[in-house]
């Protein structure tokens, strides 16, 4: 056993709104500046749809991921290390423009500009990469709450895999349509093929935390990372030509801080913690030969910290104290292994995905409720579950490789878990075969209904400081002379600050660590007087 451990993150799509809130304060962060303008490393989509890139789920074309070759063992999607030697100075395995979409602004100034006349002057639409007049076409939220789903919801990749196996069970007629939101971000993955797949080794996987970065000053604009990423979120800087990333906001992880995305989270979907796992099984489990297998081969991978062995293998592996405590807590943990309720993001890549998912419910209880039945009695949703409009086998394409069993017991767990408590809440005494049915104690429905819907701030995000000693020299970074995000060749050579052009100074003042812990308590204060 050789005990690691992971920041990983869950979103409960129950929560999501589809407001868009984590995509814009993230672009705002990470990605405003010239040769960015196309990227979104957080983004959120409406399912069905194609997606963004468009259509990224197709492995058959993009060749992402990994599969299995002859003997049984990982090989890259895209090819092994002769074949992208062979073609390295020409990658066709890439997505273009088009799949993402040509950004654009508009011609404001013909608005302040134009003369006084009888007609009215328009801001036409201006490509942000040549400047010229455009046409829009697609953008990254084409598909935003079903826009144009009559027309390309035939083109989701899930959609057509679900229909080979149960016929027509997604259609896209009004009166029996679906949606819900699914925000995506990079997966941080624990087998990732994008860092297999970098041929100069500038994509690396951090040992203390499991965070995926790009070393801007090793990356040589290859771009092979593109085409190995499954769920493309590795993008190219066309005015740098670097790749480039989410981050994880290693930053604000470092200090204990969420992520920016999660800090700004309309719905407060998102959770935080750390995951110990076994990385001598992660090979092991990523061989597993049925794809329908790996969700529970993942499972395996993940240690209990609860037990006294693994928590003195950690220790002699030198992991903090702190971070096996954390993992004690962690709502991560919680919601992935011992509720199993979250589900991992497409396993069958094989990249033993860190970004999981508890299955939207909220579509059965709204249908059941416009029939004029109770929405939240339990025998009304456990039979509404499987006849629902939103099939178990498209989430079971999303989540589980098309085994449609851990999504049925985690939408009947979370089933159970509104019935309990709605007895409860209205003073009745709760059924107890309602918790018995779904394999759980009344007491663990009532600690997951406070993760799931009442918990605060510091039971959703239970993140461990780095060492004092890397805290404090991490705040060297803040000077532009050692971030390589303001030399010249890093992504931020193309502005005046560490973010774009008009950011900030030409020199940013030293930022203490200190600073970031008054603000987290500033943050979560339920009272201004407690700061």
């Amino acid at each position: 056993m050789r005990p690691m451990a992971q920041v990983a993150m869950v979103m409960n799509l129950d929560k999501c709104i589809g407001c868009h809130t984590c995509s814009v304060t993230c672009k705002q962060a990470w990605t405003n500046r010239r040769g960015m303008e196309y990227v979104w490393f957080n983004n959120v989509e409406t399912r069905p749809g194609q997606g963004y890139p468009r259509r990224y789920e197709d492995q058959e074309k993009w060749r992402g991921g990994w599969e299995l070759n002859r003997r049984g063992a990982l090989k890259l999607k895209a090819g092994g290390r002769f074949k992208k030697l062979a073609g390295i100075f020409s990658n066709p395995r890439l997505p273009e423009i088009k799949d993402y979409y040509e950004p654009w602004t508009y011609d404001y100034k013909n608005l302040t500009d134009a003369p006084l006349g009888t007609d009215y002057p328009v801001a036409r639409p201006v490509s942000q990469l040549d400047g010229k007049p455009m046409k829009i076409g697609w953008s990254s939220n084409w598909d935003d709450s079903l826009g144009g789903a009559p027309a390309y919801g035939d083109l989701d990749p899930m959609v057509e895999r679900t229909r080979q196996q149960a016929s027509e069970k997604v259609r896209f007629a009004y009166e029996e349509t679906f949606m819900f939101y699914l925000p995506r971000i990079c997966e941080h993955c624990l087998n990732p093929s994008c860092v297999a797949s970098c041929p100069s080794g500038a994509m690396y996987k951090r040992s203390e935390d499991g965070i995926v970065l790009v070393d801007q000053d090793r990356c040589r604009g290859w771009r092979m990372c593109v085409t190995g990423c499954p769920y493309k979120k590795v993008y190219f800087n066309h005015r740098t030509g670097k790749a480039e990333k989410c981050t994880f906001c290693y930053p604000r992880i470092e200090v204990g801080q969420p992520t920016v995305c999660s800090e700004t989270c309309v719905g407060r979907l998102r959770y935080l913690g750390v995951v110990l796992y076994d990385a001598d099984k992660v090979t092991e489990a990523a061989e597993t030969p049925s794809e329908r297998d790996l969700y529970e081969a993942q499972l395996d991978v993940f240690l209990d910290p609860e037990d006294p062995g693994v928590r003195r293998a950690a220790e002699e592996a030198g992991i903090p104290f702190d971070w096996i405590e954390a993992a004690r807590r962690s709502p991560v943990h919680a919601l992935v292994s011992k509720y199993k309720v979250a589900l991992p993001l497409h396993p069958e890549y094989r990249t033993m995905p860190m970004v999981w998912y508890i299955p939207p419910l909220s579509p059965v209880v709204d249908a059941l409720a416009e029939t004029g039945h109770d929405g939240e009695d339990a025998d009304n949703l456990f039979g509404a579950i499987d006849t629902l409009r939103i099939p178990l086998e498209y989430l079971a394409e999303l989540f589980t490789a098309g085994d449609t069993g851990p999504v049925r017991a985690s939408l009947e767990k979370l089933a159970a878990m509104r019935a309990h408590m709605r007895s409860v809440n209205l003073g009745e005494d709760p059924d107890p075969a309602v918790c018995a049915g779904v394999g759980m104690r009344p007491e663990e429905i009532r600690e997951m209904y406070r993760l799931l819907a009442i918990a605060k701030y510091e039971e959703r995000y239970v993140i461990p400081t780095a060492a004092v000693g890397d805290a404090h020299r991490l705040e060297a970074s803040a000077l532009p002379d050692t971030c390589s995000l303001d030399t010249d060749g890093g992504p931020g050579m193309g502005g005046d600050g560490p973010f774009g052009q008009d950011s900030g100074r030409k020199r940013l003042p030293l930022v203490p660590v200190e600073n970031f812990h008054i603000l987290r308590r500033r943050q979560t204060a339920d009272d201004e007087r407690e700061v």
